[in-house]
């Protein structure tokens, strides 16, 4: 198989500290010295060199970290999950089983904390192989991938096929147990790369890193003098202490404890653990009573109130009688702007403007002069949040 390196941020992910604990740890397994004893075992009539079994791997992870079974269970699942170690009598199946199942340790060359990006010719070339191979017969989801990779690089798909063709014709002139365990191999490097449906993706970071925190590049004085703004910045920020970050949460969980139909229970039964629909029906959005429970939240903050639909139509009412219901109009229209559609944002602006903001308009809403300034200025070049300052102006008037 050939990889190609493509360095999309992949080596400066958050949990590389983490991988490199892994392979300093895969590295002592596969000491000569103080690892795990390897030896050749029987596996479908093949004799598989440099095996092992499920229960040694966990013996050695609990005599070397002095940890529990179920942590060490765990922690060698981790192994078999990312990669390091593949199974040879199961390799669907990425879990460490405690028992006489046997393994292979995978070829550095394909640890993750290589950063090697797994390429979309070289799935497509594995797929091709499997489907030469096994003469059609492929998962469901590996005919979606094998489908979906031929019309992505259609141009280059004679290059696939005689790619896979080559690999499995020198596949066949190899030992059978070599051939066997390369492709448990092969597999599990795969299912790592490209997961399943309903398994879990362990190589999933989310967002790159932007920089690269190890690249050692000559800064300019330009560069220091930023460095240094940005740490008085830092420095001069409002903290919060631990204690009372934490005594709100408390307080949070407390006030919100009676409310909640999970922990709490709810009437007339838990929907949650019956078939019983009755709880939703009597909590519709804007149901015509609302419930005791329902309205009790609304007391506990300003925000529970306005989130609300039926105690954003309860308060409308309020706001009738003391005219301004333009208040919450304007604001329901603000939400509607940040997030309705995108194509319709700039029409949108423009229609809030008129009706709330414009000299003269039918339903003005009464904001101070900055921030007035901010909106005009702002809607020259209309975006979903060009009206943020003036609905929060507008958010805690009502707040009050």
């Amino acid at each position: 198989m050939t990889v190609t390196r493509l360095d999309q941020g992949q080596r400066y992910r958050p949990r590389m500290a983490f991988l490199k604990k892994i392979e300093a740890l895969m590295m002592e397994m596969q000491s000569p010295d103080t690892g795990i004893k390897t030896q050749t075992q029987t596996v479908m009539v093949a004799s598989i060199p440099h095996a092992v079994t499920g229960n040694d791997i966990l013996q050695w992870i609990l005599q070397r970290l002095q940890i529990t079974s179920e942590e060490a269970l765990h922690l060698g699942d981790l192994f078999v999950k990312y990669g390091y170690i593949y199974p040879l009598q199961e390799p669907k199946n990425l879990t460490l089983k405690a028992d006489g199942s046997l393994y292979r340790f995978q070829t550095p060359y394909f640890w993750p904390v290589q950063g090697w990006a797994a390429d979309d010719t070289d799935y497509a070339i594995y797929l091709a192989k499997k489907n030469i191979k096994r003469k059609g017969i492929l998962e469901e989801y590996e005919k979606e991938h094998y489908n979906m990779l031929n019309q992505k690089i259609n141009y280059k798909w004679d290059f696939v096929i005689m790619q896979a063709k080559e690999q499995y014709k020198a596949g066949k002139e190899r030992k059978k147990e070599d051939r066997y365990a390369l492709d448990c191999q092969e597999r599990a490097y795969w299912l790592v790369n490209r997961t399943p449906p309903g398994m879990q993706d362990v190589l999933e970071y989310g967002v790159d890193r932007v920089t690269d925190p190890n690249e050692n590049k000559k800064n300019t004085m330009e560069a220091y003098r930023r460095e240094i703004m940005y740490y008085q910045q830092a420095i001069g920020k409002t903290r919060v202490k631990s204690s009372v970050s934490l005594g709100g949460i408390v307080k949070y969980s407390e006030q919100f404890l009676s409310n909640d139909p999970i922990l709490s229970g709810c009437l007339p039964s838990n929907p949650w653990i019956t078939d019983d629909p009755e709880f939703w029906d009597l909590n519709a959005k804007l149901v015509e009573v609302p419930t005791r429970m329902r309205v009790e939240r609304w007391a506990f903050n300003f925000s529970e109130l306005i989130r609300d639909p039926k105690g954003r139509q309860n308060f409308q009412l309020f706001l009738k009688k003391e005219f301004s219901g333009e208040n919450l109009s304007f604001w329901e229209a603000c939400e509607d702007l940040k997030y309705g559609d995108q194509s319709k944002v700039k029409e949108k602006a423009e229609e809030i403007y008129k009706l709330f903001l414009a000299p003269g308009a039918r339903r003005w809403i009464n904001i101070d002069g900055t921030t007035m300034g901010i909106t005009v200025k702002g809607l020259k070049h209309p975006h979903r949040y060009v009206l943020d300052a003036a609905q929060t102006h507008i958010y805690m008037l009502m707040k009050k």
